[in-house]
């Protein structure tokens, strides 16, 4: 890496770092007085707090990386977008997937109601994992025993939310490869099914389960695809 790439970007690690920490300690402070008094403060609270965290990353992408995000989309979904409950499905194909969720989000008016349900580790990361702790995401074991009933609590949560939310379910269930294509491409044809392209099949417990418990609240599903144009390099996370 390039001497001045390096000095640019460790300032931003530390500034990130700590003011993240400080996000943490706010949260941690209106989840123990606040929450239990009115969790409907709470969470109202909290979007503007881990806002300001998740701003931080937006501007990395879209101001200091110039990433470049077209969204494709039908006028009469566009003019609800960041106004209702919705349950997003998606494919995966970084590990920075989300952070193109995020820029939309923040563009619809929902960042701080962005949810996402994710693997158990991420949950332990210092400061982004802590504060998606405290804005209500939903960690997952891979092990369906145990996820379901964490889905089924989760769900049950949100029924009361006060702000329209958007949960991000990444229905692969892992990150896109060559590799996990080809797997995918033999088990379609075995089983007589559509063979994908450039998705990978998806996995049907999460989404029934969350279409089974949700459908009462959530008004919409945004049926979402990350593609990167082939003139383009590939993500690399």
């Amino acid at each position: 890496m390039a001497i001045p790439a390096v000095l640019a970007i460790v300032p931003i690690g530390v500034l990130f770092i700590l003011s993240g920490l400080i996000v943490n300690l706010m949260q941690v402070v209106s989840f123990i007085l606040l929450r239990p008094i009115s969790k409907k403060l709470y969470r109202k609270i909290n979007k503007v707090v881990a806002e300001l965290l998740w701003l931080e990353l937006i501007w990395l992408i879209d101001w200091w990386a110039g990433i470049k995000v077209e969204l494709y989309v039908d006028s009469d979904t566009f003019q609800l977008m960041g106004k209702e409950h919705a349950l997003v499905i998606c494919n995966h194909r970084s590990d920075i997937d989300w952070l193109v969720g995020w820029l939309v989000a923040q563009r619809s008016g929902c960042l701080g109601s962005a949810l996402a349900i994710m693997k158990k580790e991420v949950m332990f990361l210092p400061v982004i994992g802590w504060s998606m702790w405290f804005s209500e995401y939903f960690f997952l074991e891979r092990r369906w025993t145990k996820d379901e009933i964490t889905l089924k609590s989760g769900f049950q949560q949100l029924e009361d939310f006060p702000m329209p939310f958007w949960l991000a379910l990444f229905v692969e269930g892992t990150r896109f490869t060559q590799a996990k294509l080809m797997v995918a491409q033999e088990f379609a044809a075995s089983r007589g099914l559509p063979i994908p392209r450039n998705v990978l099949l998806p996995r049907t417990k999460g989404f029934v389960s969350s279409v089974s418990q949700m459908r009462s609240f959530v008004p919409a599903i945004y049926d979402c695809t990350v593609a990167v144009p082939k003139n383009q390099p590939p993500p690399t996370f």
